[in-house]
């Protein structure tokens, strides 16, 4: 008996469908990659995609929270913002796959491929020593030591986190000295950053993915700094 499947967006709108006999979801998303259909913010949560092929798969936005990926091969696809919250990417080949954005959170990475150009998936700040970094708060951008001690990460994307910093100067957006001495946490006011201070975070989240969780939240670069909204 022929079953036809329907790929929907997390909006609700109709992307592809397919009709064979024994028909899947997995079976489903393959053809729909195979015809070249694009699959930006498809709705796949807690789809069965064990060792499906969905290599340069337009995955963009896409919601596969719970998803079953294990093996799957993801060589060059893009997931950009997709929604990987709790998927199963055990052994799942993410060469050459772009993840900036991606959420996850929970999701399982053992045995997952990556190479040089698995884009996003490598943290976005040096692993090792100290160096300088850049936050906005208050409208104004810090410059900052991270320590060498300091614990470091980033989930998908530029922005890093860490548990300690020296606080080194203030300047106003247009790169002009600030008479500032002192700025409050944006997100925290009573986390207050102070020229020539070492400011420490005690109950540093150490889940890299956790991206919003407790840190030193901050930038490589202070253009991205003055950029962060």
């Amino acid at each position: 008996m022929k079953t036809k499947i329907e790929i929907k967006t997390i909006w609700g709108s109709l992307l592809f469908e397919y009709e064979c006999e024994n028909n899947s979801v997995k079976e489903t998303v393959i053809n729909a990659i195979k015809s070249g259909a694009d699959l930006i913010d498809a709705n796949l949560s807690d789809a069965d995609l064990i060792d499906a092929n969905l290599s340069d798969a337009n995955l963009s936005g896409a919601n596969l929270i719970g998803a079953n990926l294990r093996r799957a091969n993801l060589i060059g696809a893009n997931l950009i913002g997709a929604n990987l919250r709790r998927a199963n990417l055990i052994g799942a080949n993410l060469s050459d796959a772009n993840l900036i954005g991606a959420n996850l959170i929970g999701a399982n990475l053992r045995r997952a491929k990556i190479n040089e150009n698995t884009g996003y998936f490598n943290i976005s700040c040096p692993e090792e020593g100290s160096f300088i970094a850049f936050k906005k708060a208050s409208g104004k951008i810090i410059k900052l030591l991270i320590t060498e001690t300091s614990k470091r990460s980033s989930a998908t994307s530029l922005k890093c986190r860490a548990s300690e910093a020296k606080v080194l100067s203030f300047e106003n957006l247009d790169g002009s000295e600030c008479q500032l001495t002192e700025i409050a946490s944006n997100y925290d006011y009573k986390f207050i950053y102070k020229i020539g201070e070492t400011v420490t975070v005690e109950n540093f989240d150490d889940n890299r993915w956790n991206e919003c969780s407790t840190g030193i939240h901050f930038f490589t670069s202070k253009e991205q700094a003055k950029q962060y909204n």
